[in-house]
């Protein structure tokens, strides 16, 4: 992927947006268990970041895939997880749906504010019994008039407590699994909507989680994205811009950790000398920062089949895979040569560690990612 002068310019903005706005109050938002996402967001909207491959009609910058990429990459910069997973449900988890399948009223009345950055979006998929077996999700919602009546529970999702609508996925009908379900739009401030409280995570401590219940939510049918029963095909197309997205955004942060313990073993004596005069630490760091390069080169070809329009299901699933292994082995690796210090709760390398654990579970765990690279092999060879 060669980047432009644009790209640059993109990567300079973000950067400084990060630097300014975000990683001065990370270790504050860690410690009270929340980030303000309405008043980031807004902020990140007057600067149109959070519309960047989204139609230019919506509010969006209408550029192509590469840019949502770039943009990825450099919020893994932010020295927590938490926020630069909020920011990728809100532009790349919650919201491709709308821009590709959604009406001009789904369009006007929740992408463009998701764009502006006016409303907080979150992405109800999955169930205390259906995670990564997307298929047997068991909320419903069965037609009454003009509306959708949905009951139901949705669970660990991403910016519940602070969100302003939902894009849901539930069951319209009693078809066959992959066929019988479709995507709404469902404003939080609906009735029959409750809420559990914040779950308490192991990591991404800033990141608002819970656990969102149906009761005989009524919202109007006009709120579905594309047409019913086709949700199960459209939350997969979905998936591919999340699993690209989780693979940019792993990218710096695993360069944080290799860097800052870079600096931390030039620093620290042991036995007379730097512990990265150990021969054993250097060549780990650079192996690591090897892997790194493979990954980014892996999402960065992926994003450019994406581009051309062609099915990245296999390099999607193995990039989403590589990242989240990868963001384990590097924070594993790197807490054990800060030793004692790597051990204490406000370390950064020690916050990766817990934050990166999410990324074979998240989006579809490890195993699934194995499955879909393994049929996808089987199949097209």
């Amino acid at each position: 992927m060669i980047l432009t002068q644009e790209h640059i310019e993109l990567k300079r903005t973000i950067a400084n947006f990060v630097e300014n706005e975000i990683n001065p109050y990370v270790d504050e938002w860690e410690k009270s268990g929340l980030f303000p996402a309405k008043a980031l967001f807004k902020k990140m909207g007057d600067l149109g970041l959070l519309g960047i491959s989204k139609p230019v009609e919506n509010g969006g910058m209408g550029l192509d895939y590469s840019y949502e990429i770039i943009a990825a990459e450099e919020f893994g910069a932010v020295r927590c997880g938490g926020v630069p997973m909020a920011i990728g449900v809100q532009t790349n988890m919650a919201t491709p749906a709308l821009a590709r399948f959604g009406s001009d009223y789904v369009r006007e009345t929740f992408l463009a504010p998701a764009i502006a950055g006016d409303m907080v979006a979150c992405i109800g998929v999955s169930e205390p019994g259906a995670g990564s077996d997307v298929a047997g999700l068991k909320t419903k919602a069965e037609k009454d008039g003009d509306d959708y009546v949905i009951n139901g529970t949705k669970m660990w999702i991403t910016n519940a407590t602070q969100a302003d609508f939902i894009c849901l996925l539930c069951n319209t009908s009693d078809d066959a699994p992959h066929k019988n379900k479709s995507l709404i739009v469902v404003p939080t401030n609906t009735p029959g909507i409750t809420f559990s409280d914040k779950l308490d995570k192991l990591g991404m401590r800033c990141s608002d989680t819970a656990q969102i219940f149906f009761d005989n939510v009524r919202v109007p049918q006009k709120n579905i994205i594309g047409a019913e029963g086709a949700g199960f095909v459209m939350q997969m197309k979905q998936f591919q811009e999340e699993r690209l997205y989780v693979a940019a955004m792993s990218i710096k942060g695993m360069e944080i950790c290799i860097n800052d313990t870079l600096a931390y073993t030039k620093e620290r004596q042991a036995f007379g000398q730097p512990l990265i005069a150990n021969q054993a630490i250097q060549f780990r760091l650079a192996e690591l920062q090897t892997d790194v390069e493979s990954l980014r080169a892996l999402t960065y070809q992926a994003s450019e089949q994406y581009i051309r329009g062609e099915d990245v299901t296999r390099l999607a699933s193995m990039a989403k895979l590589k990242s989240g292994r990868l963001a384990r082995e590097v924070s594993d690796a790197c807490l054990q040569y800060w030793g004692g210090m790597g051990f204490m709760w406000d370390n950064i390398v020690s916050r990766f560690y817990r934050d990166n654990r999410i990324g074979s579970i998240g989006g579809g765990a490890d195993e699934i990612m194995l499955s879909i690279i393994a049929k996808d092999m089987i199949t097209k060879g």
